[in-house]
């Protein structure tokens, strides 16, 4: 080794190691932590997909998918071949799933709002990710009917471990079509992962209905994740003024938007619907009021914060937080409130295959964000 390079080498520990202790050390009930900024530059980033070799996919609601390295640094160009995208309102260019067998086929899917008879709506389609292309793309989903409000697209992307796609639907903004069988609205679609509809779908023989539904009477549900231990979908959904949910998702079932609901109207605060149970739709699990509108949300499951492990956590955006839930079975038994205020608004939350937890920010230059474990910070006192 030559001398130039051995001062190079120390150097960059230096200033490395500098970098890392100016994060500082931040303190949850089970676990001591840093926040490390991972990328920076990204615009209103909403989905994130860990690729096998390391690097991450991202999209931006304006409409870009980006390629993240594995050290974090963002590549200049955006992948070539997406399908069209209105960035539209609440709309754009939403989640980003890989297929189950990404390493055999290559193919990523990717929900968006699209234009399209009658205004727009969410879609999803695939493709097969080559170099900086997608190629090969085909439109699987299409919500029906479209409609020219800007809200309330929802939509994340989860593959169950039978290799059944889920698509979350948000209401558009029109609260009575969440309980219209014969509109996608509001509801929680199910299909093959090349977009046939499943014969055993709960409604697929009512001539009435459309045959994607698998749930109805979800308002706008932002995050979704399975279960470690059931394998079941569990969601959550932004109430009104009030009444965030956590969902365990289950088959043909009525999640009761705009019926019942914990929340109430915005700014006048008048009662929504008929109060906030009725039989035949189902209770959340856990409810908040105020609400903190949840978006994203990971079950931890790594090695790096064994203490976490079968936690569920939650990104907030008005409530510009990361919310940690323990469940005993079902049974709500923990929440705790992290990063009040510290990273801002919080779209979506990953426990990437390195065992960290990983966040973005919704911002016009928003970041991924990786929680760290660190020593916890010394008692005053203690002279250590």
């Amino acid at each position: 080794m030559t001398l130039a390079r051995f001062f190079a080498i120390i150097t960059l520990a230096v200033v490395l190691g500098a970098g890392h202790a100016a994060e500082p050390v931040l303190s949850s009930e089970e676990h001591a932590f840093r926040v490390a900024t991972v990328t920076r530059g990204l615009e209103y980033p909403w989905g994130l997909a860990f690729l096998p070799d390391g690097r991450r996919l991202v999209t931006e609601r304006p409409g870009r998918l980006r390629l993240v390295a594995a050290d974090g640094t963002l590549d200049p160009r955006p992948i070539t071949g997406l399908p069209p995208t209105a960035a539209y309102g609440q709309g754009g260019l939403l989640d980003v799933a890989l297929h189950p067998r990404f390493t055999e086929n290559g193919l990523i899917y990717l929900s968006y709002a699209a234009r399209g008879e009658g205004g727009v709506g969410t879609e999803v389609a695939r493709g097969r990710l080559v170099d900086h292309r997608l190629e090969n793309v085909e439109v699987l989903f299409r919500q029906q009917p479209k409609s020219g409000g800007g809200r309330h697209f929802g939509s994340r992307l989860v593959f169950d471990r039978q290799g059944y796609l889920y698509i979350t639907l948000g209401d558009r903004g029109e609260q009575e079509r969440a309980q219209k069988m014969d509109d996608l609205a509001g509801k929680i679609v199910r299909l093959h992962d090349d977009g046939r509809i499943p014969v055993d779908n709960p409604f697929v023989n009512r001539a009435d209905a459309r045959p994607e539904i698998y749930t109805l009477g979800n308002r706008n549900v932002q995050g979704a994740a399975l279960h470690p231990t059931t394998g079941e979908l569990w969601a959550h959904e932004h109430g009104p003024q009030g009444g965030d949910e956590v969902n365990v998702i289950r088959v043909g079932r009525n999640y009761g938007w705009p019926v019942i609901t914990y929340g109430v109207e915005y700014v006048i605060g008048t009662k929504i619907g008929e109060g906030t149970h009725k039989p035949g739709m189902e209770q959340p699990l856990h409810v908040w009021v105020p609400s903190i509108a949840p978006s994203g949300m990971a079950f931890y499951q790594g090695g790096r914060f064994p203490r976490w492990r079968g936690d569920l956590f939650v990104g907030a955006l008005r409530g510009q937080m990361l919310v940690r839930l323990r469940f005993d079975g079902e049974k709500l038994v923990k929440e705790e409130r992290l990063l009040q205020g510290e990273l801002g608004r919080i779209r979506d939350v990953r426990a990437g295959p390195d065992g960290y937890l990983y966040l973005l920010t919704d911002s016009s230059d928003g970041i991924i964000a990786r929680l760290e474990p660190a020593a916890p910070r010394p008692r005053a006192g203690t002279g250590n």
